[in-house]
């Protein structure tokens, strides 16, 4: 449920800061007569993440297992580049985004054409959305929590669509720098967990060598496919599933939150690792990069409603 709140909390709030965004700029420049052209492509970009979500969630009921399989490895694959491109994007550009709004929205009114402003803002949410549908089906699958994440997620989304009002009406204040350093944090850590995940079903449906493939080492003693260091890099790294139940509640912790199982595979641990200290390091180097003295101070990017 934490990791479904957090992605719901983050993607939600950044689509609330947009959204409020381009509606304070409207009621700037006295244009409210195009607020249901806006609303309309908000409703349209929520449609579209809905359709995604039920097709990736009932379409698959259809597929061969193999084909599930390797359709849910690359997907969750995809989602974590998706989500990782948004973590580093928000990072650079989030300072700058109500001046890119400003600058596309002013050229759709400008223009006076019925679907500048639909489209604008369709494509603004349609991103955030999009992506919350896509990692959070991938998280699903990969923790096995259905019913969780799904009632986390929607608290998470309400929670920044409050907020999101807040920030519009001047009632609250929020370090925007800080808050999403902090969440990109974390989200590295979940989305190094689903990006596991994905190796581990690709590895199941054969598509890149594991321990269910012939190239699995075997031990000599067992018989059996080798574990720990001799085992790398497409046996097992681990089994411990005498000490942390597959099925008890400290396994459910790691899964839902980390991505990590009582069993993987060399392959799964590296990507896993990888991601983590790769993108990680990545990220902590650019967050301690001081923000320029206009921005350091903001704590919000959308103007007060007057």
């Amino acid at each position: 449920m934490l990791p479904a709140f957090l992605i719901g909390l983050r993607e939600g709030l950044e689509a609330s800061l947009v959204i409020g965004i381009l509606v304070a700029l409207l009621v700037k420049w006295e244009r409210a007569e195009l607020l249901p052209r806006l609303w309309l492509g908000v409703a349209l970009a929520v449609a579209l993440s809905l359709g995604i979500g039920f097709v990736l969630t009932f379409g698959t009921y259809t597929l061969s297992e193999e084909a599930e399989e390797v359709l849910a490895g690359a997907l969750s694959i995809l989602a974590v580049a998706m989500v990782t491109w948004m973590i580093f994007w928000m990072q650079r550009h989030g300072r700058e985004l109500r001046g890119h709004l400003e600058s596309d929205l002013g050229r759709a009114v400008a223009t006076g054409g019925l679907w500048g402003v639909i489209a604008i803002a369709f494509v603004s949410v349609a991103r955030e959305g999009v992506e919350t549908a896509l990692f959070l089906w991938s998280l699903v699958r990969s923790s096995g929590a259905a019913p969780e994440a799904l009632i986390g997620a929607a608290l998470g989304l309400g929670v920044a669509v409050l907020l999101g009002w807040a920030l519009y009406r001047g009632l609250v204040r929020v370090n925007l720098r800080v808050f999403f350093t902090w969440t990109g944090l974390i989200l590295i850590l979940v989305a190094a967990g689903v990006l596991a995940y994905g190796v581990h079903e690709l590895q199941e449906a054969a598509v890149l060598p594991g321990p269910e493939t012939a190239a699995a080492p075997i031990d000599p003693a067992t018989g059996e496919v080798a574990v720990g260091l001799g085992a790398w890099p497409w046996g097992w790294a681990f089994q411990i599933e005498d000490t942390i139940p597959p099925d008890g509640p400290l396994a459910a912790i790691l899964r839902g939150t980390l991505g990590l199982r009582p069993v993987m595979s060399w392959l799964e641990v590296t990507a896993w690792a990888l991601y983590v200290a790769v993108v990680g390091a990545v990220f902590v180097r650019r967050s301690l990069v001081p923000p320029s003295p206009r921005a350091a101070g903001q704590t919000a990017l959308i103007p007060p409603a007057t």
